[in-house]
This record gives structure tokens, C-alpha cells and sequence, in this order.
């Protein structure tokens, strides 16, 4: 892929392919997102007491603001790439086994409420081995279905509430995550946002080679696509905000002004509190009480993962 000449420079902390995720995910983005909402469309309503920002923020009608969402257990719970891989195997895409890998990576996502790298390096190795050959049109109409049958029920509606004070201040909102493009860019849609930033698998004529442009959409290469979009758009960053879960996005929420940790990991709970960023927390007050921050309204239980993973720990066993 050619370098992309809007880009602004930027530090060098990040790789070189970090830096090419970055730049492909924003591209993507850019192309796929929705038209951005009108300055005037009007102030903040109907948000309820735990779910709504600060008065005075998000701020209506500021042009250069915008709000970047990671997806996985900020915006929804669980991982996306393995509720679409839960869609894939009952088209019999994979074989069973593989799916076993599958729900045992999700579980122990859900329980532990961090990503664990060797983890989400598989998830991703399975899923390209699996869609390669396959042409892109066809992953993202069987993505629609996927997202009726196992995503929309488990976003977290206090997330969704901050999403939709920036959208009803007039600013544009994109989700930054790992997942493939297409998968974010299906439940940005269908969630009313402008778009989504997320990992880029090659394609070549419309079919997936099996191989990513550049790496996928974590940590460093996160906040590198933010940069490129906010160059290419015109945002300000001091102006915008950034909602994630996990301490490996800081450098994406450290780019903007205006940070939250949502159901934070440990990591980040205590990066945010020494920082005096925004929390909030939409888990159960047990799981909450794991990283020490005091549960909000409560929002969705966790008993169908502990029932699973107890349920996997005595096959195994």
C-alpha cells in the first residue's frame, strides 16, 4: 500500500509496521465511514446519571472534537473476533476443534477482563488461515448476520450512552479496535457511528490473501491510526476523547484531552487514578471489585462465561 501523504509526522515509539496498520486502518476508515452528523444537532439528552459525561463535556457543535471507542469489553462484552468466529463455525467454516480454542480464548477473556497476547495472536492466525480464499463481499454479508446473532445483545448500554452524547453534540465517533475493518465497521454502523478503525487483512481482486497490512490494530499501532485520522479530518486532539479497557491502549487514550478508562484492567485503573483520568464501570459489582473500582449501574452479568469456563475447566479435566 502506498505511504499516505496527509499524514502528519509523528513520533517514533511505535514500528514501522505499527506505524503501516495505522495508516491502512485510518485509510479503511475513511473510505467506509458515515457521514458525520450536523453542528447543530442539538444538546445531550436522556442519559442517565452513571452513563452521562460531565456537563460541560462532550461540548455541542465543537467541530474538531471527536470520541474514539475500543471495542472489545469497552464497547462490547468479550472479544469480536471470536463471537464472529462463533458465526463462522456454525457455517461450517472450521472444524470443531477450532472452536474449542475459540471459546476457551473468549472465556478467559471475559473472566480475566485483559487481553493476553498469545491469545489474540492465535485468534488472529486462525481467522486469517480461515477466510483466506474468500472473497471480502461475502465476509461481511455472513458479518451482518453474525451481529444480530451474537454482538448486539452484549453492548454495554452505559458505553453506548457516552457514544451517543457525542453523536447528539454533533461530533463524529469511531470505534478503534483489533478486529478486522469489516467486522468494526459492521457494528459502528449498526450502532450509528461515523466508522471504525480496525485491523487490515490484504485482499487482492476482493479475496483475502491470508496476510495483514501491516500488524494488527494494537497498542502503539492504535494510537497511530487515531493520528492519521485526526490529520486526514482535521481534529484536534486536545479537543477529543478516548474510552478504552485495557492498559495497552494508553498511548492511544494519552493522545487525546480527554481520556476514560471503561471497565478498566488493573493496569489501567491505577495508570488513570494516578493521572486523575475519567473512570467508569458497566460490569458487575463482583467482577468490578477485581480491580478495585466501584461498579456503576450494574450493567450485564458474567454468569454465562463463569458457567462456561467451569463447564470447559471439567472437560479438560
Amino acid at each position: 500500500m502506498a505511504a499516505l501523504g496527509w499524514l502528519t509526522p509523528r513520533r517514533r515509539s511505535a514500528t514501522a509496521r505499527s506505524v503501516l496498520a495505522g495508516e491502512a486502518a485510518a485509510e479503511a476508515a475513511r473510505k467506509t465511514s458515515q457521514e458525520p452528523l450536523p453542528a447543530d444537532a442539538g444538546t445531550i439528552e436522556g442519559l442517565g446519571e452513571e452513563a452521562a459525561p460531565e456537563p460541560e463535556f462532550p461540548v455541542a457543535g465543537d467541530s474538531l472534537a471527536a470520541a474514539f471507542f475500543d471495542l472489545d469489553n469497552t464497547v462490547m462484552q468479550g472479544a469480536a473476533i471470536f463471537h464472529f468466529g462463533r458465526g463462522l463455525y456454525k457455517r461450517k467454516f472450521f472444524q470443531r476443534r477450532e472452536l474449542a480454542r475459540f471459546a476457551w480464548q473468549q472465556t478467559w477473556f471475559r473472566l480475566a477482563g485483559v487481553e493476553d497476547p498469545e491469545h489474540m495472536q492465535d485468534a488472529r492466525e486462525s481467522a486469517l488461515s480461515i477466510v483466506k480464499g474468500h472473497r471480502v463481499s461475502e465476509l461481511m454479508s455472513i458479518g451482518e448476520e453474525i451481529y444480530d446473532e451474537y454482538m448486539a445483545d452484549r453492548i454495554w448500554p452505559g458505553t453506548r450512552a457516552l457514544a451517543q452524547a457525542h453523536l447528539d453534540a454533533g461530533q463524529r465517533v469511531w470505534l478503534v479496535t483489533a478486529a478486522p475493518v469489516e467486522t468494526a465497521t459492521i457494528i459502528a454502523r449498526r450502532l450509528g457511528l461515523t466508522g471504525a478503525l480496525g485491523t487490515v487483512a490484504e485482499s487482492m481482486d476482493g479475496v483475502y490473501t491470508g496476510r495483514l497490512v501491516g500488524e494488527p490494530l494494537h497498542g502503539p499501532a492504535k494510537a497511530e491510526a487515531v493520528r492519521a485520522l485526526a490529520a486526514a479530518e482535521g481534529l484536534d486532539l486536545a479537543r477529543c476523547a478516548a474510552y478504552s479497557d485495557s492498559h495497552n491502549d494508553i498511548p492511544m487514550l494519552s493522545l487525546v484531552g480527554h481520556p476514560y478508562a471503561i471497565n478498566p484492567d488493573a493496569k489501567l485503573a491505577r495508570y488513570a487514578r494516578e493521572r486523575d483520568w475519567r473512570l467508569r464501570d458497566y460490569r458487575t459489582g463482583r467482577k468490578a471489585a477485581r480491580v478495585g473500582i466501584p461498579a456503576a449501574a450494574g450493567v450485564g452479568a458474567l454468569a454465562g462465561g463463569t458457567a462456561a469456563a467451569v463447564a470447559l475447566h471439567r472437560r479438560r479435566h
